[in-house]
């Protein structure tokens, strides 16, 4: 190996790489992996971020407005690519390198580290959620929501479907999802304008109102998470959760007496004759703009997101990859058994509104649409288009 010329590290041009604290050791694993692949070029350092994706991008953007050097990688989340470009706090990748990070991916993955039509990072790992559900409780998986609340309220319990209702970023994709699902967007084509349009917003808002009055719902419906949703599954008296694949892991270790009788299914629709479209999550690679090395960060952030570190985060965190060609590898699979839907999931994903004002916009949608047992659908579609008209301006928020 290259490596085996041992190198003096402390003369190594080291980069840093700021992605989040992922437990399971996979990220430094693949950063030393990538170092030794080097032959001595370079040393990647990791620097944990917090595991809270606003408190990332709050540190992230500190940093980067102040022009940091000292950030090379950084690992970051789908949605921040249109505001890391437009102020200039990334660089682009140039087209052979741009040919090299999309190629094998998932076209929403690649979509997702795209702004105005050039490649701003390299597509590293994927998310989307899906339905979960206790099999020895029903027959078969709902196909839409008013199926799925009115076989939840037949069990006649509190807290029979799970969900994420906080006024936080998880508000804002439940919207997105339903209001995607329902043949909508928030945003035109430009995404400079409000979209919004009426049939699918008051569709997607009369669900939300819906499962929030439903006797069915979590009564912490208001102020639960993703995580609150995976621990209250796991304690066996939920029969749906909307979660991410994370809790598949979560329950086989904490709790298998629910985890044997979990099944997965696609996102609940709208209507029956159209499939779900859920917001797109995880992170890609992006190289910082004021980086002493630049051409060594492209070329290590290349190695990191390569095939070799997508399979090791899939198997052993539980990381869903970009690459499509993986989710076929047995190992893989073994990991998210699930893979077959997960990926046709991805493949039909939509994007949260790709605008450097997203975090404004979501701001908007999470504070107009909390609480949801509080929707009133026809008024709310106008306080909904005006907040995001305003937020388009940069208006009334802090």
């Amino acid at each position: 190996m290259n490596g085996c010329t041992s190198p003096d590290k402390s003369t190594l041009p080291r980069l840093r790489w700021y992605v989040f604290d992922e437990p399971s050791g996979t990220f430094a694993e693949a950063a030393k992996h990538c170092s030794s692949a080097s032959g001595g070029a370079y040393q990647i350092k990791l620097v944990p971020l917090p595991a809270d994706a606003d408190q990332q991008r709050e540190q992230l953007v500190r940093r980067l407005a102040a022009s940091d050097s000292d950030i090379d990688i950084i690992g970051m989340d789908v949605i921040w690519t249109a505001e890391f470009a437009q102020a200039g706090w990334i660089l682009p990748w140039t087209a052979d390198k741009a040919a090299t990070a999309r190629q094998g991916r998932l076209q929403p993955s690649i979509l997702s580290a795209t702004y105005q039509g050039r490649l701003w990072a390299a597509p590293f790992t994927a998310n989307a959620q899906l339905l979960w559900y206790r099999k020895d409780r029903i027959e078969h998986p709902p196909r839409t929501w008013n199926e799925m609340i009115r076989m939840a309220e037949a069990f006649g319990e509190e807290g029979a479907v799970l969900a994420q209702g906080e006024r936080y970023e998880g508000l804002t994709v439940f919207f997105t999802s339903l209001l995607a699902s329902a043949g909508g967007s928030v945003l035109d084509e430009t995404g400079r304008h409000v979209a919004l349009a009426q049939r699918p917003t008051r569709q997607a808002l009369a669900i939300m109102q819906r499962l929030a009055d439903s006797p069915a719902s979590d009564p912490a419906l208001s102020t639960a998470r993703e995580d609150q949703a995976r621990l209250r599954f796991e304690t066996g008296k939920a029969v749906f959760m909307i979660n991410y694949p994370f809790v598949w892991p979560s329950a086989n270790q904490n709790a298998p007496e629910v985890a044997v009788h979990m099944g997965w299914a696609r996102w609940p629709g709208v209507t029956e004759d159209r499939p779900s479209r859920v917001a797109i999550g995880g992170i890609n690679l992006g190289i910082g703009a004021y980086s002493r090395h630049p051409e060594l960060a492209f070329r290590a952030a290349t190695c990191l997101a390569g095939q070799a570190h997508q399979r090791m985060a899939a198997i052993r965190a539980g990381l869903p990859p970009t690459i499509e060609a993986l989710y076929d590898a047995p190992e893989v699979r073994a990991k998210l058994p699930f893979a077959d839907l997960l990926r046709a999931t991805l493949k039909d994903a939509v994007q949260r509104p790709p605008t450097p004002l997203y975090n404004d916009i979501s701001l908007a949608i999470s504070r107009t649409l909390h609480p949801m047992k509080a929707i009133v659908p026809d008024r709310d579609i106008k306080r909904l288009r005006a907040a995001v008209r305003r937020a388009l301006r940069s208006e009334g928020l802090l």
